[in-house]
């Protein structure tokens, strides 16, 4: 018993030797951690003493669904291949298209272009576009040349002012962007008509003896006044093209993005709906029209889909049986024209970057599948905007190349119907290098001609991004660059001439008429 109580009194006095080892490590290392501040002592004490705020929680921000979350059907106990099931894989993929639009919502902030190129593509592919410089002129008309029928010309055309009585800053045509325009035939005085952005329809007097409007009913001011304008809401979207008709001086023709065609009649006060797709839930905008002078009650026009049609105006609006459709195109339609000759002859101008020659005369297939012959293209680097004749059968189109391209089409469809052109004969006979990236905010620019030239030079306007007005002849030679640095803050995109009379008016983005006299 003894030698057991020595063994046990050995082992305990060993076990309190480690016991009080261990302590005291314990309490050693708890001084150097109160040393260095890490004790939870230090820290209690520390936060006594400082401030007794406290930090605001960070708010919670709500993740939003980026997308919708496949479910198991199974699970939900639908059954496969049922109706049920049917409606929920289109729910879907309509949820899906709606996260794929989102993705393409513009992106914010700054854009270093060197990392938004696409791959495969460099920087020097763009290099040549040219940004607009405001007021910079690009054409000296008082410049000598040798030719003295075009210098006197010149001298003509340059010499045409703004209107003295108004500012274009003074005279707000149409409430909106401005995108068609035209002249009254009239040469009594320039009546002047726009169409807008939102389907508006404006039309300023612009004679001298004009009666002004005053801005205030009881001020006696002389300069406290606005030109005699009338605005019309004709169209519930884009008025896209405008024409006096060529044998009604009181009928003006208006197409628009609302898929309608309508005849305004001056006499009667009424915008007449001549045409208007039968099936609402197959509307296309239309992007242009024209009623050609051999031809006074058949109205055609292009749309943004790349169709072509023509209408009868003495049948009613909605019976479209002998208003054939053609899809001449697969994209977009700019512009088209008629040639003054040959009124079967149709010019049209794509997003397909093409200008197409085609024959009204020879119809092939049927149906759907019915179209006029081709005559011939001419493809451009870029989209071709427009194309309008000219009445020697000069052709002129505006391209986003930053050129304007003259081709002549003089005899085009003078041959038998659907006969083809060379390329050589679609190849333009002059290209003049012409800014045309108008962007976003700035209608396209599109050459207009002069229907009827007193002198008979043939001569179209174009806007000038420089915030001018280009007047050029048939052979691409510049007669003039209308503008005013002081008077003119905005591209006078959409120009256009008067029939007869050396008149050009001008619209811009903010509803601002521009008329040079």
């Amino acid at each position: 018993m003894a030698r057991t109580s020595a063994a046990t009194s050995e082992y305990e006095r060993a076990r309190q030797e480690k016991i009080a080892k261990n302590q005291a490590l314990l309490r050693d290392l708890a001084l150097d951690a109160a040393s260095a501040g890490i004790a939870p002592s230090a820290r209690k004490a520390a936060s006594n003493g400082a401030a007794k705020k406290k930090k605001p929680a960070p708010k919670k921000i709500k993740e939003e669904d980026i997308g919708p979350r496949r479910t198991s059907s199974r699970l939900r106990g639908i059954v496969a291949d049922s109706e049920v099931a049917k409606r929920k894989a289109e729910d879907e993929h309509e949820a899906l298209r709606e996260a794929e639009r989102a993705k393409r919502q513009r992106v914010s902030g700054d854009i270093n272009l060197g990392d938004a190129l696409v791959a495969g593509n460099d920087w020097t592919a763009i290099a040549d576009i040219r940004a607009s410089r405001p007021y910079e002129r690009t054409f000296d008309a008082k410049k000598e040349t040798s030719d003295k029928e075009l210098q006197a010309l010149r001298e003509k055309m340059s010499s045409l002012e703004l209107w003295e009585d108004f500012t274009p800053n003074e005279i707000k045509i149409t409430p909106e962007r401005i995108y068609a325009m035209s002249f009254h035939p009239t040469t009594d005085k320039p009546l002047v008509l726009a169409g807008d952005k939102m389907g508006n329809l404006g039309i300023c007097d612009c004679s001298p003896q004009a009666p002004a409007v005053k801005k205030e009913e009881d001020s006696d001011d002389e300069d406290d006044r606005s030109p005699a304008i009338t605005t019309l809401k004709i169209h519930t979207r884009t008025i896209s093209a405008l024409q006096c008709s060529p044998s009604s001086a009181h009928h003006i023709y208006s197409s628009s993005y609302d898929s309608t065609i309508r005849r305004m009649d001056l006499n009667k006060g009424v915008a007449v709906e001549i045409y208007a797709p039968p099936d609402p839930s197959h509307d296309a905008p239309l992007s242009g029209i024209e009623v050609h002078p051999s031809d006074p009650h058949t109205v055609y026009f292009t749309t943004l889909d790349g169709s072509f049609g023509h209408h009868d105006t003495r049948t009613p609006s909605t019976e479209t049986a002998s208003s054939p459709l053609y899809q001449l195109c697969e994209k977009k339609i700019g512009g088209f024209s008629l040639h003054p000759t040959s009124p079967h002859v149709v010019a049209t101008a794509s997003l397909d970057r093409t200008l197409k020659l085609w024959d009204l005369r020879k119809i092939a297939g049927k149906g759907e599948n019915a179209l006029p012959a081709l005559l011939g293209e001419h493809e451009s680097r870029l989209s071709v905007s427009h194309a309008a004749f000219a009445p020697s059968g000069h052709l002129a189109t505006s391209s986003y190349d930053d050129t304007v391209k003259i081709y002549d089409f003089a005899t085009a469809g003078s041959g038998a119907a659907g006969l083809a052109l060379s390329e050589a004969k679609m190849a333009p006979v002059t290209v003049v290098p012409h800014n045309n990236q108008t962007g976003r905010w700035v209608t396209i620019l599109r050459p207009q001609w002069q229907r009827s030239p007193v002198d008979g030079v043939q001569r179209f306007v174009i806007g000038n991004m420089n915030r001018f007005v280009d007047v050029y002849t048939a052979s691409g030679q510049q007669l003039a660059q209308l503008g005013d640095p002081e008077l003119i803050t905005a591209v006078p995109a959409v120009a256009q001439f008067h029939p007869e009379r050396d008149w050009v008016a001008a619209g811009t983005a903010s509803g601002k008429l521009c008329l040079w006299m």
